[in-house]
């Protein structure tokens, strides 16, 4: 329905530029047009998953005194982060790809940018205080009580949403005041940067070296954290004689550190094709961007909720109780 767009945008976007543009045109997936459909099918079911496994995650640690401590607080975080997520997104994406309904306004296009990025640092900065959390557990179980108690909790999780706020609150700032080519079309399903300043028709360099700053100061430093955590606390479970502990502990430990993984790889894939890879299929990109905030939430769900026993216990109770009653009321 746009294609009759795309030749005029390329031809008169170097002689007309626009300060603020009404609105912004998202093509979705370019070149899967025909299959947006069928694409939104798995990308609908893993966003209801998301949806449906934190609330619940959120629900069962609120209403279980048993539960309220760092480990479950952080779990928290997580979950509400994974939300604003994948909700930043998904609903706008399925729009494109049910009812072709292309347009966003340009202040829409910014804070959905601004909420993407900043949820994105966000979590990063909550895997790091999560991996902090295991390896005071773990390497000083008699002081994790004292050390992490909740108002330290409490200022962890401020600082880690001062911290992506402050940090990514630039990235808006800066493209606002950029002029951008008329009839700006977006080749991505939502306002990523680096999509949105690659419209822009004046010099961006500011903009580009400060998603450069960002990604290698912060989420950069968030790596090197996590990875130095994780490479201690085996070390510190090695010591213990227990078979069993060895094993339970690992199960565990390649869960998270696989979450982790897909988390960052996806990231740093995005971050550096943006820029370096112009090789890569421009589809590929676009269903590896939508994945990469998608599918963290749904495994953040499986691994930090589903294989956490006290709440996997919490979850078959009460869907336990909820049988009985609906048993229940049918005899009666």
């Amino acid at each position: 329905p746009i294609g009759h767009l795309i030749p005029y945008s390329m031809s008169d976007s170097n002689t007309t530029d626009v300060t603020n543009p009404s609105t912004f045109i998202l093509l979705g997936i370019p070149g899967l047009e025909m299959a947006h459909v069928w694409i939104s099918i798995p990308f609908c079911a893993m966003y209801a998953i998301a949806i449906l496994g934190n609330f619940t995650i959120l629900f069962i640690v609120k209403r279980e005194p048993s539960l309220h401590g760092p480990m479950y607080y952080f779990l928290c975080m997580l979950a509400v982060t994974d939300l604003v997520l994948c909700t930043s997104i998904m609903p706008k994406t399925l729009s494109i790809f049910w009812f072709s309904y292309r347009e966003i306004n340009f202040s829409a296009c910014l804070t959905q940018m601004y909420f993407l990025h900043c949820f994105s640092v966000m979590e990063s900065g909550i895997f790091v205080a999560m991996a902090l959390d295991r390896y005071v557990a773990i390497c000083d179980p008699l002081r994790h009580s004292t050390i992490l108690t909740n108002p330290v909790v409490a200022k962890i999780g401020l600082a880690v949403m001062l911290r992506g706020g402050i940090f990514v609150l630039p990235f808006s700032l800066l493209v606002r005041r950029l002029p951008f080519c008329q009839r700006c079309l977006i080749s991505h399903s939502y306002c990523e940067h680096m999509a949105v300043v690659k419209l822009v028709c004046g010099d961006a360099t500011v903009s580009v070296i400060y998603g450069l700053f960002v990604a290698f100061m912060v989420v950069g430093f968030d790596v090197f954290i996590i990875s130095v955590s994780y490479a201690i606390i085996p070390q510190a479970v090695l010591r213990l004689l227990c078979t069993d502990t060895h094993l339970k502990f690992f199960s565990t430990y390649m869960s998270h550190f696989c979450v982790i993984l897909e988390y960052y790889i996806p990231a740093f894939f995005m971050f550096l094709t943006h820029r370096f890879g112009h090789n890569v299929p421009h589809h590929v990109h676009i269903r590896v961007g939508n994945l990469y905030l998608l599918t963290p939430p749904v495994l953040n769900t499986v691994v930090d909720g589903m294989k956490t026993k006290l709440i996997r216990e919490r979850v078959l109770y009460i869907f336990q109780q909820k049988v009985i009653w609906a048993v229940c009321a049918c005899l009666i």
